[in-house]
């Protein structure tokens, strides 16, 4: 396929979003069928070009020197854009329902719409600097999700994302900097870019640092701590938003921008074995703690899955952390299961929201009776997320624990600890809310108002379709990890 549509498979959501407001429509499902038709052909688009990846990079806009805007798919890009390219249609059909009752619709739909195009053009970047382009963008477009209800609560939810986000994407431009000072290139090259002189030198432990402040700069996206705290806030915009932003495009871009860090520009070979290999390992253990330990006390639905988000985060960051082949395919691993997993866990709590009002772990006693696919399939999703064998979450735990044993790193042992720590977490967590749902007090069931009964089919597709795939990549991992290996080994 030509390098021009990965051009077109960006501007399409971006430019068929932004006329949403403007065109006439004369009924809801008129919007409805635009905005799906405008998202699925983007999806079919980017599937042509992973399956026929364009030869060449398709330079955008070219400034002084090596600098410019250019995009080119690799191993990586596939993985990514993949990922969103699948997800993004069925948000967007759950989100047609789950927005009925909701203001500002257009609008909405508008900026949901653009999000999509911002992250595959960080999917699709070629080097740092165009990755830095479209990170920034995306934070600026899916501040208005979160602002979207315009209640208290969203406009500082949003104002903390918005501080938080520019304040770690101010580290991650130092980390660009020093990259264009002393790599050889800032195109993304598997084992990194540093010029060899440089690593040999005086320079390195300044490096190191430049590492380390890149990575926590980064990595407010993807939640790790300290700079997390905006993600359980960020839970009062519309739950399609927050899935979003749980599961696919701003904390899984995150996770991305931080893989790109370590095995495409600084090179995990410049940083094995140094203290700032360390130093961000420590702190992915300790958020993978952190966040289920948190997700245990927190007694509201969706704060409860964020909480649970910023733990899973660290699980990929914990890979990437190892800092070898294995480590990345075990990071690769749960970056896919993991937000095939957290959309459909956010989604049947959504559309217990949408159809009861309920948003508390002690209210939804006797549920799952009156709404049993909903919870049938969330008690999928949270036995995937324990990491049950047979579910898709036991692959990239057990990828995961592999590395980290091959790894020969203490560390890296005390990682293992973690896991087993947040998998027991988890379990009590999530299975509390199934439980409740299931077999409730007998008082408790007798409350339960008549009317509450499985959300429409347009929920409950993408429930399906997320259930299945948490099943079927639980039983049928292995060409797909295959496809992680010859991604890991720098071979696509």
């Amino acid at each position: 396929m030509k390098p021009e549509m990965m051009l077109v498979a960006i501007l399409l959501p971006v430019l068929g979003g932004a006329v949403v407001p403007l065109i006439p429509f004369k009924k809801r499902i008129h919007m409805e069928i635009y905005i799906e038709s405008v998202v699925v052909l983007t999806t079919l688009i980017v599937a042509g070009l992973l399956v026929n990846r364009p030869s060449e990079p398709f330079p955008i806009v070219r400034f002084v020197n090596n600098l410019s805007l250019s995009l080119e798919i690799d191993g990586l890009s596939m993985v990514f854009a993949g990922l969103v390219a699948a997800l993004w249609p069925l948000a967007t059909l759950y989100s047609f329902e789950y927005m009925k009752h909701e203001k500002r619709e257009r609008f909405f739909f508008m900026f949901y719409t653009i999000t999509y195009g911002i992250t595959l053009g960080i999917a699709f970047a070629e080097d740092m600097l165009t990755m830095y382009f479209f990170y920034e963008l995306l934070t600026m477009v899916t501040v208005p999700l979160v602002l979207h209800t315009l209640t208290r609560e969203a406009i500082l939810a949003s104002r903390k994302y918005l501080y938080y986000s520019l304040g770690g994407a101010a580290f991650a431009f130092i980390g660009l900097i020093f990259l264009l000072t002393y790599g050889t290139t800032i195109n993304f090259t598997f084992g990194g870019v540093l010029d060899p002189a440089v690593i040999s030198g005086d320079k390195r432990t300044l490096l190191l640092l430049i590492y380390v402040i890149a990575f926590c700069g980064f990595g407010v996206k993807a939640a790790v701590s300290p700079f997390n705290s905006w993600l359980p806030q960020a839970g009062v915009a519309p739950t399609p938003v927050t899935a979003l932003l749980h599961a696919v495009a701003v904390v899984k871009a995150g996770a991305f921008a931080i893989i790109r860090l370590t095995f495409y520009s600084f090179g995990p070979d410049f940083i094995r074995g140094s203290w700032a290999q360390n130093v961000v390992m420590g702190i992915v253990i300790f958020t993978i703690v952190y966040g289920c330990s948190r997700a245990l006390k927190e007694t509201h639905l969706k704060r409860r899955l964020a909480y649970s988000t910023i733990s899973n985060l660290s699980y990929i960051l914990f890979g990437v952390c190892i800092m070898t082949p294995m480590g990345l395919v075990g990071a690769l691993s749960h970056m896919v299961f993991h937000a095939v997993m957290k959309i459909c866990s956010f989604f049947c709590v959504g559309a217990v929201m949408y159809k009861t009002g309920k948003q508390y772990v002690h209210e939804i006693d006797g549920f799952g009776r009156r709404m049993p696919v909903v919870f049938g399939i969330f008690t999928i999703a949270s036995l995937g997320l324990m990491g049950v064998p047979g579910l898709a979450g036991f692959i990239s735990k057990w990828n995961l624990a592999s590395a980290a044993v091959m790894s020969d790193n203490v560390l890296a042992y005390v990682g293992i600890g973690a896991l087993l720590v947040s998998a027991l977490l988890t379990a009590i967590y999530m299975l509390s809310i199934v439980i409740r749902a299931f077999f409730p007090y007998k008082e408790k069931e007798c409350s339960i108002p008549e009317e509450t009964a499985d959300p429409g089919w347009m929920m409950l597709v993408p429930l399906c379709i997320f259930a299945g795939a948490i099943i079927y990549f639980g039983l049928h991992s292995a060409p797909i990890v295959d496809f992680f290996t010859q991604i890991a080994g720098g071979n696509i």
